[in-house]
Formats: structure tokens, C-alpha cells, sequence
């Protein structure tokens, strides 16, 4: 017999909370989800020391909801607000505290390369799927994160829609798709299912991906991140230890300014930026063979040369290029010429002891 939301939260209305009142009554349960025998579901704590406090009822939730008929694997994760803000001053903004220890390294992956843009748009999930198969077409054993926790697109350009299993409620197992191991925010949860999430959750979301996912021995994990410099780009960089950053842009004034703000992120966040890529950077007509440059040409390789960081290189703006994205086989994956150029970006970061 399947279970149901009632019986769930009729479950974790049972469970105490040490100040008075359960985990319902406090509105401490988010994101709930049922499907089949599966249960995920966030704790929200007030605080992080309440949340540390709750450690033995999150413990009790979930020994009482696998003991549920019906319920084959439960996910539960702690997340808490920050402490309380200070009054306002007219500093605007502020850099969060990095974790004891600062960043971290992951067990087992030698190097982890963020692809990153100041806008959306402009390619970027399209580069970091090719540039992840490209690298597994060299013989590298790679990953590839979907880090774009509100606009996750992986799923679709890899073509892979299976659910991730848990055997154990706590280790998710990732998909393998034309020989990358994969993971995405959007395998869990339901194609036209909007993420509303606050700033600690999107972080707790993060948290799992990166040290939840069983990605056994990388060479190198690709993190597809969303576009801007935004709650992911600053947890990744500060609770991560990344090889460096790729940023990529079209060649149009617009698109460069807010590329020079991903820049300055990355720079103020102390993290290695690789190179530039300039997307969209030709276009060929298939019926008459022209060459045009719909968002101009060469404005990413010259802000490289002028910020001194290397230039990766050009991809062209191709239909080709879109349609294999579409369908679920980048196009990085085939035997066009229009997977040549990924194949080369992926040699440059290898021949720099990147990939």
C-alpha cells in the first residue's frame, strides 16, 4: 500500500521538539515530497544551534517513517537561518563567513572545474555538457553537476530521466550518460516542478550534491553553476577546494558586462579563473555557407588579453548544436565537425594539466 502526505506529516507530528510543540506544530517541515515508497523532506531550523539540537529528533522522524508501511527509502536533510541580521548601514552586501578550515577537497575526484556566466543565455550549460563528454571522449573519467539548482537543464541535454537511486536513504547513486557520471537537482524532483527555496536550503541542496553522490574516482568534475554570482557560486567557492573556473560569454558589450561581474566574484572569492570561452561566436549558413556574426566577434578574446587570463577558444552559434542538445546526445558526443571545437577546448584544459 502506498503512502501518502497525510500519513507523513501525521507521522512527524509525533515527533517532540525539545522546547515544546513537534516538528509540524513548530513549521519546521519543508519541502516535503511522497512519491511511491520515497519520503524527502528539510528540516529548517531557526538557528544553527537549534538545528544541532534537533539532530536526535531528525534521527527519530526518520526511523519512525521507515518503519511506515509502504515507505521504502526516507531523505531528510538539516538546514538552519543564519543568525540574525545586523541593522541596516549603507554597506551594501557583505562576503558570508567560509566554513572551519576553510575549502574542502572531495574524496576521490583529482580536479573540479566550475563553468560559470554573469548572465543566462549565453550558452553556458550547453558548453559544460560538451565540454564534460568531450573530456570523457579523451579518455578522462569524468563528472558532471548540475549546480543550476532553479533552472536545472542537464537532465534534458544528457538525456537521462531516471530517478537517482538511495539503497540507504543517504547516498544517492548518480546516472551514467555517454560515459559521464552525472547528477542533477532535476533528476529529484518533477519536470515542471519550480524550486521556491530560501538562501539555506539551495546551500543544504548544494551540500548533498557535492558529498551525497557516490562519484567513486573523477579525473575531473564539471559543476554546471547558474548563471550570476548568487548563493551557489559564493557556498561552492568557499566550502569547495576548486581547480579554477571557466567563464563563459557571447561576444556582444552586454553579455561581456556582466561576464566582468562573474570575474570580479571569482577573483574576490579567490578562486582561479581557467579561461574565457566566447559562445556563439559564428555562425555558418547551412544553405549558402556565409559567415555572420549575430552578437559580434572576438569581445571575449580581447577582455581575456586585456584582463590577462588565457582564451579557451570559439564555439559557433549552430542549430546543430541546439537540436543535439534537445534530444539528449550533446552534440560533443557524435562524429560532426560541430564537435571538433569541444574537442579542442577539452585538449587545451588537458594539455594544461586542467582535465
Amino acid at each position: 500500500m502506498a503512502v501518502d502526505r497525510d500519513q507523513v506529516m501525521a507521522v512527524l507530528a509525533g515527533v517532540a521538539h525539545a522546547d515544546g510543540g513537534d516538528l509540524v506544530s513548530r513549521d519546521l517541515i519543508r519541502a516535503l515530497a511522497v512519491e511511491g515508497g520515497t519520503v524527502r523532506f528539510v528540516i529548517e531550523a531557526p538557528t544553527p544551534d537549534e538545528a544541532r539540537a534537533l539532530a536526535g529528533a531528525q534521527a527519530v522522524a526518520d526511523e519512525r517513517l521507515r518503519a511506515l508501511p509502504g515507505v521504502t527509502s526516507v531523505q531528510v536533510v538539516m538546514t538552519a537561518h543564519g543568525p540574525k541580521a545586523p541593522p541596516p548601514s549603507l554597506k551594501i552586501g557583505g562576503h558570508p563567513t567560509p566554513q572551519q578550515g576553510g575549502p574542502q577537497r572531495i574524496s576521490g575526484i583529482d580536479r573540479i572545474i566550475a563553468v560559470a556566466s554573469g548572465k543566462g543565455g549565453v550558452g553556458k550549460s550547453t558548453v559544460a555538457s560538451n565540454l564534460a563528454v568531450a573530456l570523457a571522449r579523451q579518455g578522462r573519467r569524468v563528472g558532471l553537476l548540475d549546480a543550476d539548482i532553479y533552472g536545472p537543464s542537464q537532465p534534458k541535454m544528457m538525456g537521462v530521466s531516471k530517478r537517482p537511486a538511495s539503497p540507504d536513504g543517504k547516498i544517492i547513486e548518480p546516472l551514467i550518460a555517454h560515459g559521464v557520471t552525472m547528477m542533477s537537482i532535476g533528476l529529484m524532483l518533477k519536470e515542471d516542478e519550480a524550486v521556491i527555496w530560501r538562501g539555506p536550503m539551495l546551500m543544504g541542496a548544494l551540500q548533498q550534491l557535492l558529498g551525497q553522490v557516490a562519484w567513486g574516482k573523477l579525473d575531473v568534475l564539471i559543476i554546471d553553476l547558474p548563471p550570476g554570482t548568487g548563493d551557489v557560486q559564493l557556498t561552492l567557492c568557499q566550502r569547495t577546494q576548486l581547480t579554477g573556473a571557466i567563464v563563459v560569454s557571447t561576444p556582444q558589450d552586454v553579455a561581456l558586462l556582466d561576464a566582468r561581474k562573474a570575474l570580479d566574484m571569482f577573483q574576490k572569492l579567490k578562486t582561479p579563473v581557467l579561461g574565457l570561452v566566447e559562445n556563439m561566436s559564428t555562425y555558418i549558413c547551412p544553405n549558402c555557407g556565409h559567415e555572420a556574426h549575430i552578437f559580434g566577434h572576438g569581445g571575449v578574446a580581447a577582455e581575456a588579453a586585456k584582463l590577462g587570463l588565457p582564451f579557451l577558444g570559439e564555439l559557433p552559434l549552430a542549430l546543430d548544436v541546439r537540436v543535439a542538445g534537445d534530444s539528449g546526445t550533446p552534440i560533443a558526443a557524435t562524429d560532426s565537425p560541430l564537435a571538433e571545437p569541444y574537442a579542442r577546448l577539452a585538449q587545451r584544459l588537458i594539455a594544461g594539466g586542467m582535465g
